[in-house]
């Protein structure tokens, strides 16, 4: 750097003094930053060819000092490999990843701002707020409850019209015949089990002891009534050995009825000595009882007194506990226990029959689908029902028995011969107040549930 220009940058542009003239046509020094300078026509001429002049040794003579001047520089251009990614910037000269703007550089003791990475040695800002979360509007909440709705009905139509195409009818089982009584208020339900041992295999018939007897008996009747007010239903049985007249055929017990004319004469047989007008008939077999006991996961059922019958395959201990379909079944089958073994035999069944639909007419059966869809499949294959009798009246039979209604069996007071054989005789006098409340559709009075 020559004197001149030592000067210039020693002496600030303010002071009011003439800066020394700056020999822009002299060659620069070899540390001057050349490259800063663009080329000026007429100035920077080529450099002559290396190599000594001749007659003379490299670097002597006026051309020697041109070696010093440092050529022009020059970026080199950007390879293809060098290219800058898109969204990327360059930071000191190095690439950077990321596309969030650079902080500037500032004072040490300057945070960041929101949402800004902190500095080096730098305590880290404040985190930038989050957006609360949008909650869905009340017009949305409404669309959703609609669309579930419309799902669970258009489900529940849809297993109604399934349950009903299920149901196998009985024709004729309800047919008037003459001097048929009347017409009564309530409804009526004559409930059946019978002995038939239709779809049992023979080792299913070992295993719950049914055994072999061919065609089909009445093990059980009830019968059911639901009152059209307030009141609760009323479950009565009916000993299937109780000496009655069957219309055509004479004095005999109440099963026979069945074996010789079927659901049909059976039907009529129990309006003729009740008076009470059957409105819907539902008969089931011991396939179909151990099929739904099954399907609801078992019963919980208090047993009274332990029982042991090899007859029934049943051999149960004292207490609460909860019994598989065989074991139901031989449950109410057995003869075992009591003074009266058919008189028990009904209180259990009547038991048996509660606890059955009252848990299949639970939330924790009918809501899960898994129980339900199997119930109501095991249901319709084990039960048959007279032709007038649909699905509604099915589930109004299973509301009426999950109400805990009032149970007991008809009076009787001794035994007579019929049917060739010892029968139940009932005491005429209370059984009459008994099926006149029914057919009045009052409550049964409170001195003929506690003679039985």
């Amino acid at each position: 750097m020559s004197e001149d220009d030592r000067t210039r940058a020693m002496r600030s542009p303010g002071d009011g003094r003439p800066l020394p003239p700056r020999n822009d046509g002299g060659p620069l020094s070899g540390g001057a930053p050349a490259h800063q300078r663009p080329p000026m026509p007429g100035r920077d001429a080529p450099l002559p060819p290396s190599g000594p002049p001749p007659g003379g040794r490299p670097g002597a003579g006026p051309e020697a000092a041109s070696t010093h001047l440092l050529p022009a520089h020059s970026e080199p251009a950007p390879s293809a490999g060098d290219a800058p990614r898109p969204g990327a910037g360059r930071v000191y000269g190095r690439e950077r990843s990321g596309k969030s703007p650079v902080r500037p550089l500032g004072r040490r003791d300057e945070p960041p701002g929101p949402g800004e990475p902190p500095g080096p040695g730098e305590p880290p800002g404040p985190a930038r707020p989050r957006s609360p979360r949008k909650r869905p509007s009340g017009r949305t909440i409404l669309k959703i409850l609609a669309a579930v709705v419309a799902v669970l009905l258009v489900a529940t139509v849809g297993l109604f019209f399934w349950i009903n195409s299920r149901l196998v009818g009985i024709e004729g089982v309800l047919e008037d015949y003459p001097g048929r009584v009347a017409d009564t208020p309530g409804t009526n339900w004559l409930l059946v089990g019978s002995d038939s041992r239709k779809g049992l295999s023979a080792a299913q018939r070992r295993k719950l002891a049914t055994g072999r007897a061919a065609g089909q008996r009445t093990d059980s009747m009830m019968l059911l009534h639901i009152p059209d007010g307030s009141d609760k239903p009323t479950l009565v049985s009916l000993p299937r050995d109780s000496a009655v007249t069957i219309p055509g055929k004479g004095r005999n017990k109440l099963n026979a009825a069945y074996a010789i004319g079927g659901p049909k004469l059976l039907v009529r047989t129990v309006e003729t000595v009740t008076g009470v007008h059957v409105d819907h008939y539902m008969e089931i077999g011991f396939a179909g009882f151990v099929g739904i006991v099954d399907a609801i996961g078992g019963v919980e059922i208090d047993v009274r007194a332990a029982v042991d019958d090899p007859k029934a395959g049943l051999k149960l201990k004292k207490g609460p506990q909860v019994l598989n379909g065989s074991q139901a079944l031989g449950y109410v089958r057995t003869r075992k226990g009591g003074a009266l073994p058919d008189f028990e035999r009904t209180k259990r069944q009547r038991q048996f029959l509660g606890a059955v639909v009252k848990k299949a007419a639970g939330p924790g059966v009918l809501l899960n689908p898994f129980t339900s869809i199997p119930l109501a499949m095991s249901a319709t294959d084990a039960v048959t029902v007279d032709s007038d009798t649909g699905a509604l009246d099915m589930l109004s039979l299973g509301l009426a028995m999950g109400d805990s209604p009032v149970t007991t069996v008809v009076p009787f007071g001794g035994n007579e011969i019929a049917g060739g054989g010892s029968a139940v005789k009932w005491d005429r006098t209370r059984a009459l107040v008994l099926f006149d409340a029914l057919k009045s559709d009052k409550p049964v009075p409170q001195e003929i549930l506690d003679a039985n």
